[in-house]
This record gives C-alpha cells, sequence and structure tokens, in this order.
C-alpha cells in the first residue's frame, strides 16, 4: 500500500479494477449510455406524476421521491467513475470523497426506508381500501416522508462522520470505484471493531428491519389479493405491487451483502460490483420497472409526449 506522511491524505487513488483494462472501458461505455437514460427515465416520472391530475396520488407521491432520490444517487457516483475510467488519472480529493461518501449513504438510507413506507402504502390500498384516504391523506404522506428523510440523513451523517474520524495511517489506495464506509473502514489502521459493530448494528435498522416490514406488508397483501373473487381484481391488485417488490429485490439483495457483514470479511471485488448494482443497475432499471409494468404511468407518458408534439 502507499504511504504518505500525513493521516489524512490530500487525495485518494481509486484502483477500481486497474488489472482489467478491458473491463474499465467495458464499464466507462457502459455508464456513459445508462446514466443519461437514468437521468431521463427519472426526470419524465417526475415530470409527469406531477403534471398529469389522475397521477396525484399517495402511491405516486412516493414514486415521485424515489425517481429524485435514484437520480441523486447515481450522480454521487457515476461522474466520478466516468472521470476515473476514462483516464490514466483516478484520484479524487479528500474532501471530495467526504461530500461523495455523505450525499451516497444518505441517499442509500432514505431509499432503503422510502422503499419499506411504499410497501406500507400498498398494504393500506389493498388491505384497508376503505380508510386508505383517511390513513393516508396530504398531511400524513407530508409527515412520513419527512420522516424518513430526516432518517436517511441522521444515519449517514452520523456514520460517515465517526468513519472519517479513523486513522489511515498514511494510507490514500482504496480498492475501490467510489469512496464507501464499509471500504474506507477496511482500509483504515488501528482499531476498528467498534466501528463495524456500530455499522452493523444501525444498518440492521436501516436496511433489515425496513426489508422485513417490506415483506410482512407484502404476506398480508399476498392474502387479501388471494381473497379477492375478481380475477381482474386480482390482476389489477398484483400489478400495482409487482413493479415496486421488483426494485424492493433489487435493491435490498446487494445492500444486505454490502452491510450486513463485518467489512473485514468483504472480498476485494465484492464492494466494485455491490456499488455497480445498488448504485447504477437499480436507478437505470426502476423508471422502466415502473412505466412498464404500470397502465397508468404509460398513458400520461404517451399525454406528455402528444402534448409536446401537438405544441411543436
Amino acid at each position: 500500500m502507499a504511504l504518505i506522511n500525513e493521516s489524512q491524505p490530500e487525495e485518494f487513488i481509486l484502483l477500481g479494477f486497474d488489472e482489467l483494462p478491458w473491463l474499465e472501458i467495458l464499464l466507462f461505455i457502459i455508464l456513459l449510455i445508462t446514466y443519461p437514460m437514468t437521468l431521463m427515465g427519472n426526470i419524465a416520472i417526475i415530470l409527469v406524476s406531477r403534471l398529469d391530475p389522475r397521477l396525484h396520488s399517495p402511491m405516486y407521491f412516493f414514486l415521485t421521491n424515489l425517481s429524485f432520490l435514484d437520480m441523486c444517487y447515481t450522480t454521487s457516483i457515476v461522474p466520478q467513475m466516468l472521470f476515473n475510467l476514462g483516464s490514466s488519472k483516478k484520484t479524487i480529493s479528500y474532501m471530495g470523497c467526504a461530500v461523495q461518501l455523505y450525499f451516497y449513504h444518505i441517499m442509500g438510507a432514505t431509499e432503503c426506508l422510502l422503499l419499506a413506507l411504499m410497501s406500507f402504502d400498498r398494504y393500506v390500498a389493498i388491505c384497508r381500501p376503505l380508510h386508505y384516504s383517511r390513513i393516508m391523506n396530504q398531511r400524513i404522506c407530508i409527515q412520513l416522508m419527512s420522516i424518513v428523510w430526516l432518517s436517511g440523513i441522521t444515519y449517514a451523517v452520523s456514520e460517515a462522520t465517526v468513519t472519517l474520524q479513523l486513522p489511515l495511517c498514511g494510507v490514500n489506495k482504496l480498492d475501490h470505484l467510489v469512496c464507501e464506509i464499509p471500504v474506507l473502514i477496511k482500509t483504515a489502521c488501528g482499531e476498528k471493531e467498534a466501528n463495524e459493530l456500530a455499522l452493523s448494528v444501525v444498518c440492521i435498522f436501516i436496511v433489515a428491519v425496513p426489508l422485513c416490514l417490506t415483506l410482512a406488508s407484502y404476506a398480508s397483501i399476498g392474502r387479501a389479493v388471494l381473497n379477492i373473487k375478481s380475477s381482474k381484481g386480482r390482476k389489477k391488485a398484483f400489478g400495482t405491487c409487482s413493479s415496486h417488490l421488483i426494485v424492493v429485490f433489487l435493491f435490498y439483495g446487494p445492500a444486505i451483502s454490502m452491510y450486513l457483514q463485518p467489512p473485514s470479511s468483504i472480498t476485494r471485488d465484492q464492494p466494485k460490483f455491490m456499488a455497480l448494482f445498488y448504485g447504477v443497475v437499480t436507478p437505470t432499471a426502476n423508471p422502466f420497472i415502473y412505466t412498464l409494468r404500470n397502465k397508468d404511468v404509460k398513458g400520461a407518458l404517451s399525454n406528455l409526449v402528444k402534448s409536446i408534439f401537438s405544441s411543436k
């Protein structure tokens, strides 16, 4: 490992896949294509959710927040990754690493909690339809969303701040594509067992508990859907939930494998592939999952496109 005099280096070298240059070229091309697609897809969902009166419901209010999160989430890492993959200089300043660390984990933690909140919304809509408008009114939705954002910010700021206090003993190489908490803990020197334990405990509440609540909600939803006598009603209920359930598994799976184990036990390339998955693949796939499987969103998008061309 390269050593420098300061405990906190002026910059980090992000090694990435330095031993596989062909893979870095391939990743650069993929990111160059998928990043604009991610931005356009999520912006489209935000626009139609705001402009189409038929989509002014709690479900699409939460979906708008999810799309905004996905844009910020992928933007916090992809531009830096493109710069490093496309050049021989694979560095990021210490301050840039710290900023990336905060934003990346704020968006990730908030999305974990938001996905659980969206499953609760679907639970109320299907299992308590007569009380839905009273339980999920506009004021309650805004309050719940505020709690989700505040919780995500609190977790990320506290955990990232504690991680940045760890001594690096002059090590300025990170075997990763981005600045991420488990990798920084693994790179740090000295006693770090307390940080590993704190990360695991906090992630139980940020990742494991929301996932368990989500699965419990869908277990109740599944029973309620099976009790619907109309096949058309069952199909509609299943359609509104299946998109969200796909996103849940795409996001929580990699997050669990990365954050609910001690950083010291993480293999070398695992953080890189996991970061690409839940930081790039999932935000890119979400707009397509929600539009391809949702007639309301497809109809709203079609109307938006028609209105744009007709105005021209």
